[in-house]
């Protein structure tokens, strides 16, 4: 492959020039602590090869990030902008060495700003401190990535982050207002502001959400918030087998009349994963597969209405008990066996791949029965479980501990992708594409897609220093 590309390596002089400009505390070369910023939560092993930095950068200002990024520039640098390193794409991979710059230091709320509806933010901050803050002040941030309670915002916005409640409030893309951003050169920019209508240019707001850290480097954030709903209630239907619980999704809105906050699936062996994860039992533990289904109202007698609608609902379409969650501590029993399932599924097995598909949701049902069938054939396991609501399925493909188990995979994942293209399907819906997933590509998007890809990149980073590796091949 001809390269396109050159980069320089970090000598100490680059070292030192980084201590000068952002601080001694803000820099590290120590070999153990670069190793742990090296990777995401896509383990080594399904690479079979180590990326590794060569030095640790920790922004404290959108200062220090500018300087950062003008070094950087001025020495052909690659920077991988890193977050809180829960991706599942190799996004945060310093494929070509570098400086990897973390941003646990830009952990700041700025702003709540009530009359505008809107909470500003700093990009290390965590997700799941946003929600509470605009919470404790009668608001929602309706961004919810099952990783929340970890994953840091200007991940989320890198990835274009969905989660629990995008069938009913959009992906994190959706919760953006405006965002100051640090191009590669080092320079300073804001993109929106804190309107609800914009069309002074290009919308670079959500062009940069998904944009996977190769565009610019976010450092502040205007995100939208709602009125918190006074009223909400989760329902567990426990089914017998998947095929009953996918079967049932649509028909919450077109027989039950509502659009729900969140319809997420777990199948037999995510349950399992989960309570054995857990250590403690978890509810409907004996069903083939479940729905979580969330209802959120601002009348109490209205939402009792409702969930009691979609309760007898799903016992008409084959859930054999329905479980009523309304106080907090119910609440947090039934979301913890579901958010359980990806930490289970790394601390039980070595060799997977946690896959990100999305498909039309009346296409849900078929994909499943497709994927249960390309594993038996290939004599894999597999755990389904994910948005059902949306039709992003989380399916991790699970190899046996055999010498060609990466090869089964690799050839597991091109026949899933394959069996997509029909349906209507594509490759990540919102964990990313990054290295892990970049040579697939070319089965989903056409060269004129790709190459326009590539346009944009450049006009962004001429150089092809930020994030340098990720979404496509540069041949």
């Amino acid at each position: 492959m001809k390269k396109l590309f050159s980069y320089g390596k970090v000598t100490d002089d680059i070292t030192a020039e980084l201590k000068t400009a952002i601080g001694e505390n803000n820099v590290s070369c120590d070999i153990e602590k670069i190793e742990s910023y090296s990777h995401d939560e896509v383990p080594s092993s399904y690479y079979g090869k180590e990326y590794t930095a060569e030095v640790l950068a920790f922004p404290e200002t959108t200062e220090h990030v500018s300087l950062i990024m003008k070094i950087a520039s001025a020495h052909n640098i690659p920077v991988t902008p890193r977050g809180a390193g829960t991706g599942l794409s190799g996004g945060a991979l310093p494929v070509y060495g570098g400086i990897v710059m973390s941003f646990e230091k830009m952990n700041k709320i700025l702003e709540l700003d009530e009359d505008n509806l809107s909470v500003t933010v700093e990009p290390g901050v965590v997700t799941a401190e946003i929600s509470r803050l605009a919470a404790s002040h009668g608001l929602l941030y309706a961004g919810d990535p099952c990783s929340g309670d970890a994953s840091y915002i200007g991940g989320n916005i890198a990835e274009n982050a969905g989660g629990n409640k995008v069938i009913k409030y959009g992906a994190t893309g959706a919760q953006l207002l405006a965002l100051e951003a640090v191009l590669a050169d080092g320079s300073v920019t804001w993109f929106g502001g804190k309107r609800r209508k914009d069309v002074t240019g290009f919308d670079f707001v959500h062009l940069m959400a998904g944009s996977e850290g190769m565009l610019a480097i976010v450092t502040k954030a205007i995100l939208k918030l709602l009125p918190l709903p006074k009223y909400s209630v989760d329902l567990l239907a426990a089914f017998k087998d998947t095929e009953s619980a996918i079967a049932f999704v649509p028909r919450i809105v077109t027989e039950g009349g509502i659009i729900p906050t969140s319809v997420e699936f777990m199948d037999e062996k995510a349950i399992k994963l989960s309570e054995r994860f857990l250590n403690t039992p978890v509810p409907a533990r004996e069903a083939g597969a479940v729905l979580i289904i969330q209802l959120e109202e601002n009348d109490c007698d209205k939402l009792e209405s409702i969930y009691e609608n979609i309760g007898k609902l799903s016992q008409k379409h084959g859930a054999y008990e329905v479980y009523v969650a309304d106080t907090r501590s119910t609440k947090d029993r039934i979301w913890q066996s579901r958010k359980a399932v990806p930490e289970a599924t790394a601390s039980f097995y070595t060799r997977y791949t946690k896959e990100d598909i999305v498909v039309p949701t009346d296409k849900v049902p078929l994909i499943l029965e497709t994927i249960k069938q390309i594993c038996k054939e290939r004599e894999l396991e597999y755990v389904a479980y994910g948005h059902a609501g949306d039709g992003n399925m989380h399916c991790t493909v699970i190899a046996p501990d055999t010498e060609k188990w990466h090869e089964c995979l690799h050839e597991a994942q091109i026949e899933i992708y394959q069996k997509l293209l029909p349906m209507g399907g594509t490759l990540s819906g919102e964990h990313g594409i990054g290295f892990k997933r970049k040579d697939y590509m070319k089965f989903f998007l056409d060269k004129e897609q790709i190459e326009l890809i590539k346009r944009v990149k450049l006009a962004f980073d001429p150089k092809n220093i930020l994030n340098p590796g990720k979404l496509v091949e540069w041949d």
